[in-house]
């Protein structure tokens, strides 16, 4: 087991042992506790009282961040020559249709997010392959899929996130950068919290929040009051 650095063993001190920390006490206790020589990413890591397994109780949903991501996300916008204008005025990073599709299928994936519109789906289903992996094949659910692509394009940008409970029951989320106020880190937290317990299935029994732990890329996790959130 490697050996714990200066640095790490004086963020590990400030974390009080069995405190379980409320919204804003962790969104402050992380600030202080990284020492990134770079604008670390705060993430929450929530596990849920659900078996993924089953369709019923799948918990998957999007949500816009209030102080946004903190994180230039690069959009790409698959749209036909009529929506060009539309993608191109909301801030989309590359538009076009033909071309980019050439593109991935020739391993180009430097984007965040894909955007596009129902009609153009029918030739994304070949490239699910090379997208699907990295999570860039646009779905409807997310809102990814739309005939509104200056919408889309705009929330992205905002800050608007997907999420997807993973195969064992845990929503991985980043939700700001370690330059944010705690403020603000919070107000996003609060935001992802609130929108899970609003997806809460009514097939899941017993504890739905079993564990909410915060860090950033760099710092131990610093663990919630699941009752606080």
């Amino acid at each position: 087991m490697a050996k714990l650095t200066k640095k790490q063993k004086e963020a590990r001190a400030k974390i009080e042992k069995d405190k379980l920390y409320s919204v804003d006490e962790a969104s402050a206790l992380v600030k202080e506790i990284t020492s990134a020589n770079f604008d670390a990413s705060v993430d929450l890591a929530i596990r849920l009282g659900v078996d993924p397994r089953k369709a019923n109780q799948m918990v998957r949903g999007v949500v816009t961040l209030p102080h946004g991501t903190g994180k230039d996300v690069k959009v790409l916008a698959l749209v036909t020559p009529d929506k060009e204008a539309e993608a191109t005025e909301a801030g989309a990073d590359y538009v076009g249709l033909d071309e980019y599709l050439d593109k991935i299928k020739g391993g180009w994936t430097d984007v965040d997010v894909i955007i596009t519109m129902p009609s153009v789906m029918g030739k994304l289903g070949p490239l699910g392959r090379v997208l699907g992996p990295r999570g860039l094949m646009p779905n409807p659910k997310t809102g990814t899929v739309t005939m509104d692509v200056s919408k889309a394009v705009s929330e992205v940008k905002a800050g608007k996130i997907d999420f997807k409970v993973d195969k064992t029951g845990i929503v991985h989320a980043a939700i700001g950068k370690v330059s944010f106020s705690p403020e603000k880190i919070a107000g996003n937290a609060r935001e992802l919290l609130d929108t899970l317990n609003k997806l809460k299935p009514a097939a899941a029994k017993g504890v739905y929040m079993k564990s909410v732990f915060m860090s950033s890329t760099m710092s131990p996790s610093v663990q919630l009051d699941p009752k606080t959130v």
